[in-house]
């Protein structure tokens, strides 16, 4: 690690620096195996697929060691593209690269992704149907410390409201692998929500995956529970904690919150009772999609609670001790489906 100071401090925004680092915690950093479980492998991925196809560039705004895209740079230098800090420019010289052919994957903080280039979401990608692939990675509440201006808890709510935009979140590395190897030919713009990188595991191999279509994890008679990303791994857990107490959870990784899978909403429903749990404010995450299928699907009474981040700015602080503040662990998990499930005895 760099010391204090230095410009690169890519392992503390990867969350691999370890718990003594600067702006760490034991917490933040324990949970899961450093050596077994990659940190970003955005850049790697991308590589090998771009060995095969000529059509794939990259381009990042002055971040290429913290999402690691720095591993494409290495093995594809012609086709990588550090724009500097001028994110929104990097989102439409992307858009121009793909009407010329191209597959471009731009990446930065999702913060600065979904808030700051909105506009050239919309405007330059989404509304011209460009295949451009808008990667914002340390969503969420992942980049503790540094506070307001680079956490991410409305990006959700902004993409999914924008026509003709695939809004995908990846839940773990081969999961993101997944991801990248069925986007490439995917119609249209996409936004690709990741992580800090260093994701506990919940797909031992990559997965199959349909973009529209959530992947049933676990099954169980009592409640359903929709989740995504950063929030599927700690609630498995949490669906282990209740089966202790002999309550049985079906999990869904609703993995694209849009185009919304409503056959898994309609499976949910049909079990009464369906917690919806994201690491996103929840007001018009995937919580309010999910709600909006059970309004408008006739599905009769559902008891239903969406569970995420209050409508509030989080405090500053590590990402672990946020979770636990927020119950977006899965000791909280765990209590929240039990409350709800409580309302109706």
């Amino acid at each position: 690690m760099t010391a204090p100071g230095s410009q690169d401090q890519s392992e503390i925004f990867r969350g691999t620096a370890g718990g003594s680092a600067l702006l760490g915690d034991a917490r933040s950093t324990a949970g899961n195996n450093a050596a077994a479980t990659p940190a970003f492998v955005l850049g790697e991925e991308l590589a090998d697929i771009a060995d095969d196809d000529e059509r794939i560039v990259v381009l990042t705004a002055d971040l290429a060691k913290a999402n690691r895209v720095t591993d494409f740079a290495e093995r594809h230098p012609q086709r990588f593209f550090n724009v500097g800090i001028a994110e929104k420019n990097m989102v439409t010289i992307a858009a121009g690269m793909a009407a010329s052919g191209l597959v471009p994957y731009a990446a930065t903080f999702s913060a600065f992704a979904a808030l700051l280039c909105c506009e050239q979401i919309r405007t330059d990608c989404a509304y011209t149907r460009m295949p451009v692939r808008i990667v914002g990675h340390h969503s969420g509440m992942s980049m503790g410390f540094y506070g307001t201006s680079h956490h991410s808890l409305e990006d959700l709510g902004i993409m999914r409201t924008i026509a003709d935009l695939t809004v995908v979140c990846a839940t773990d590395a081969n999961h993101l692998r997944a991801v990248l190897r069925a986007s490439v030919d995917h119609p249209g713009a996409m936004y690709l929500r990741l992580g800090r990188g260093r994701d506990p595991e919940v797909y031992a191999t990559v997965p199959e995956l349909s973009f529209g279509t959530a992947i049933r994890l676990r099954d169980g008679a009592d409640v359903a529970i929709l989740t995504t990303g950063s929030e599927v791994r700690p609630s498995l857990d949490a669906a282990a904690l209740l089966a202790a107490d002999g309550i049985e959870a079906t999990v869904f990784d609703v993995h694209t919150v849009k185009p919304l899978d409503l056959e898994a909403v309609a499976a949910a429903a049909a079990l009464g009772t369906v917690v919806t749990v994201e690491e996103h404010n929840r007001t018009n995450g995937l919580g309010s999609a999910v709600a909006e299928a059970l309004l408008e699907g006739g599905f009769g009474t559902v008891n239903f609670r969406r569970h995420g981040v209050p409508d509030e700015h989080v405090p500053i602080g590590p990402p672990a001790a946020l979770y636990a503040h927020y119950q977006l662990d899965a000791d909280g998990i765990a209590a929240v489906v039990r409350a709800t499930l409580q309302r109706v005895g």
